[in-house]
């Protein structure tokens, strides 16, 4: 008679076996060691988190830490020599003696490090109320798409930024002066900007022929702030940034060395939209 036909495998999948029912094929090797550089470099970022943020709250324990180390190696030395019997008065010639000198030493050392570390402090720099009056004038001149320009440039820098006044001179004249401005001791009013006073002066004419941004971290170092009579006289940093070859924007911050680095990058990169937009108008 026919032979029976043999059974197929159940564990065996046919070729022709819809996408859905086949197995997934095992991951590689490789896939596997990235995932496992990832989970790795993850809890090592963690545990790095983690100790600066029990440093940060234990500031005086650290710096403390040295005179413990000290004070206790120091402690340890005297101890040793009055225990063990050897004679108070060291002898150069005894190798106890030599290793308690230099023990003596680093002992020391470590005491006066840590005197140094609770002595030196980082100054906590914290923002200023600028001391000035409110101000909105914008040039008759700039057109509505332009003014729609210079007012998001505005809103971007005092939401992002340190940013508490911005004078934008173009062509030779204001186009718009916003945030806190310098108070008039005649009226109170806000003192306005006088382009060609300003565009006469040093910070002015150095931006313009390095055509770079400049940076006054600390604004009341500098000499040249006389020349900012618009702006609030408490104004803790500034950023003079080139618009072009014609203009210029004068960013005041409340903060000293408030500005980042990335702060001072998207600024010029601003700088080159409000170029292509006030052009324009």
């Amino acid at each position: 008679g026919d032979e029976p036909a043999e059974k197929p495998d159940p564990r065996s999948t046919p070729i022709d076996a819809p996408a859905g029912l086949r197995p997934a094929p095992p991951p590689p090797a490789a896939s596997l060691r990235n995932r496992g550089d990832r989970a790795c470099s993850s809890a090592m970022r963690q545990r790095q988190e983690w100790v600066g943020d029990w440093v940060r709250s234990n500031d005086t324990l650290v710096r403390a830490l040295p005179i413990l180390v000290g004070g206790a190696s120091l402690l340890a030395v005297l101890l040793n020599r009055a225990v063990s019997g050897i004679a108070a008065v060291s002898d150069a010639s005894s190798s106890q003696s030599r290793a308690d000198i230099l023990t003596l030493a680093l002992s020391v050392t470590d005491i006066l490090a840590g005197l140094v570390w609770l002595s030196i402090r980082p100054k906590t720099i914290s923002p200023v109320v600028p001391r000035g009056v409110d101000c909105k004038p914008v040039d008759a001149d700039v057109s509505s798409s332009a003014l729609r320009e210079l007012l998001w440039t505005w809103d971007s820098l005092t939401a992002a930024t340190c940013c508490k006044s911005l004078v934008v001179v173009y062509g030779g004249n204001c186009k718009l002066q916003i945030g806190v401005a310098a108070a008039s001791p005649e009226d109170g009013n806000a003192v306005n900007v006088d382009a060609q006073k300003f565009m006469q002066g040093s910070l002015y004419k150095s931006a313009m022929e390095s055509k770079k941004q400049s940076y006054l971290a600390n604004l009341a170092l500098y000499p040249g702030r006389t020349e900012l009579p618009f702006l609030p006289a408490n104004t803790q940093a500034l950023i003079l940034q080139p618009i072009g070859d014609k203009g210029i924007a004068v960013i005041g911050g409340d903060t000293i060395r408030g500005f980042t680095n990335l702060d001072q990058a998207w600024i010029g990169m601003i700088a080159d939209k409000l170029d292509a937009t006030l052009s324009k108008s």
